[in-house]
């Protein structure tokens, strides 16, 4: 891959970034009711997810992900349906004593599975990558490579939510962060809604 096509690589990347999905918002929601630590485990079970998917992409998986659409659909609606779940337990949150308990299995386990819980991301990698490929180098190298610049710069911008949302968090009094919380959960429940009625 030519030092040109990398920079392009790059800049879609960063753009591809500043949406932020169902990750970020958990991510920030966690580190508001949870402090900065929470949102980091959640980035770094995200890390694990995307790791899986660039994995998947790169051992030629995506097709048959397609072939087998019943399964992806499968998969799409249990993330959604996590996700709907999580919204709403925020949701119904009230004391601080519930709102400091961490979730079954941590905060890391949770980032993961919300990561997995979007097969999209597969899909996208799949006709993400071949963009940027070079036919005569590599190929294996070039998807590590975009692969690993894509995890570092999902890294730096979930680990940038979680530092500003811990923060906030600290500095808001318990009544906004339920408020704040309960947005969070909505949110999340919107994530969940899209994703279980979205098309493949």
């Amino acid at each position: 891959m030519s030092l040109e096509l990398y920079a392009a690589y790059l800049v879609a990347c960063l753009i591809v970034v500043l949406v932020p999905g169902p990750t970020v918002t958990l991510i920030l929601a966690n580190s508001i009711r949870h402090g900065t630590r929470a949102g980091l485990l959640n980035v770094l079970g995200t890390q694990v997810g995307l790791a899986l998917m660039i994995g998947v992409v790169g051992l030629g998986l995506t097709s048959l992900m397609e072939a087998a659409g019943h399964w992806f659909d499968w998969l799409r609606l249990a993330g959604a349906a996590y996700l709907i779940w999580l919204g709403w337990k925020m949701i119904r949150s009230r004391g601080e004593g519930e709102a400091s308990a961490p979730p079954r299995g941590g905060f890391l386990t949770q980032g993961a599975l919300v990561a997995l819980s979007n097969p999209k991301t597969l899909i996208f990698f799949g006709a993400f990558f071949p963009q940027f490929i070079d036919p005569a180098r590599d190929h294996g190298l070039q998807i590590l490579i975009m692969g690993l610049t894509a995890m570092l710069v999902a890294a730096v911008s979930d680990s940038f939510y979680a530092f500003a949302a811990g923060r906030a968090g600290r500095a808001l009094s318990a009544k906004r962060v339920r408020l704040l919380s309960r947005v969070s959960g909505g949110f999340l429940i919107g994530g969940g809604l899209w994703l279980a009625f979205s098309r493949r």
